[in-house]
């Protein structure tokens, strides 16, 4: 375990199975792992943040391949529990008769990860984090979760730990109700908050990014990154605000990478770069995820985002 860590996420671990056919017509899939803060957990890792990891898995036939693929990705999996029960699968495939759109299949309901709760926290080892983050998905997938989260969260604010939160709307997993309650139970303990813009359509009714600002910043959040695909990336940090122009480039898959920038983001920003060159490396390295398949295994290591952020920023 280590002593100290960068970051500390939560959430839930899946088998990604994925392929560039149609699901109807592969005959065969990748595999490899996802799960919306896993993919951040990587991203952070991968850019050169030390990152722990909570969650449970189940001791099925991928319970093994999951703590051996983590821990040699080096991410720090020793508050990952193993537990009786399954794990989560999803598949992901390329339409090329419809634009080549990207089609997902998930199978997770009642898995380990729903399980977990405020009882298997150890909060000695969130003490060890200079930030925690999770989003509204991992909230939603039981309520035993959502109290686990809201008391990591609450316990952080305490602790003067940072934390960041992506409220992460999924139609299939929460309604907008859900949602919207997900997010203010946390929402006195957020210090940093992601969005897209179509959540906060769902969230807050708008999908304007000045009054989305306005709004947060009102709720004391101190940053606040909005993404939008026509706009790019907008951040308001300091009664400032900047904005990242989206950037025209050959995209194959977009799998996971609205996760990817959080951690990629998180760990530029805590090792001191500013939030607006934070983004544009968070930017930098969605873009190159893009250009390959899968939500974890093509995100890029930071040697290789740098130098890709350089030519395209400057």
């Amino acid at each position: 375990m280590e002593e100290n860590l960068d970051i500390i996420t939560i959430g839930e671990g899946l088998i990604e199975l994925s392929t560039s056919t149609s699901l109807k017509n592969s005959g065969c899939f990748d595999k490899y792992y996802g799960g919306d803060t896993l993919v951040s957990a990587i991203a952070a890792l991968r850019s050169g943040s030390s990152v722990g990891y909570i969650t449970k898995i189940g001791n099925d036939s991928f319970g093994e391949y999951l703590l051996d693929a983590w821990q040699g990705e080096g991410l720090d999996s020793s508050h990952v529990k193993l537990t009786k029960g399954k794990n989560g699968v999803y598949f992901a495939g390329c339409n090329q008769n419809d634009n080549n759109k990207r089609e997902y299949q998930y199978y997770r309901q009642k898995t380990a990860a729903t399980t977990l709760s405020v009882d298997d926290i150890n909060f000695d080892y969130i003490k060890k984090a200079k930030l925690v983050y999770a989003t509204g998905f991992v909230q939603s997938l039981s309520l035993s979760v959502r109290e686990a989260v809201n008391e990591v969260f609450k316990f952080a604010k305490e602790n003067d730990i940072l934390t960041a939160y992506d409220p992460n709307c999924q139609k299939n997993n929460t309604n907008e109700e859900e949602a919207l309650e997900n997010f203010n139970m946390i929402s006195d303990y957020i210090d940093i908050m992601f969005i897209e813009t179509k959540d906060a359509k769902i969230l807050f009714g708008t999908e304007s990014v000045d009054m989305l600002i306005t709004r947060l910043s009102d709720l004391a959040i101190k940053t606040v990154v909005v993404k939008d695909e026509i706009n790019g990336v907008t951040i308001y940090e300091n009664n400032d605000t900047v904005n990242i122009k989206p950037v025209d480039f050959e995209m194959i898959d977009y799998t996971g990478v609205s996760n990817a920038f959080n951690g990629a983001f998180l760990s530029k920003y805590l090792n001191g770069i500013t939030a607006y060159n934070a983004g544009k490396y968070a930017s930098a390295l969605c873009m190159l995820q893009m250009q390959n398949i899968g939500a974890v295994k093509s995100i890029p290591c930071k040697e290789v985002v740098e130098e890709y952020c350089g030519k395209i920023y400057g």
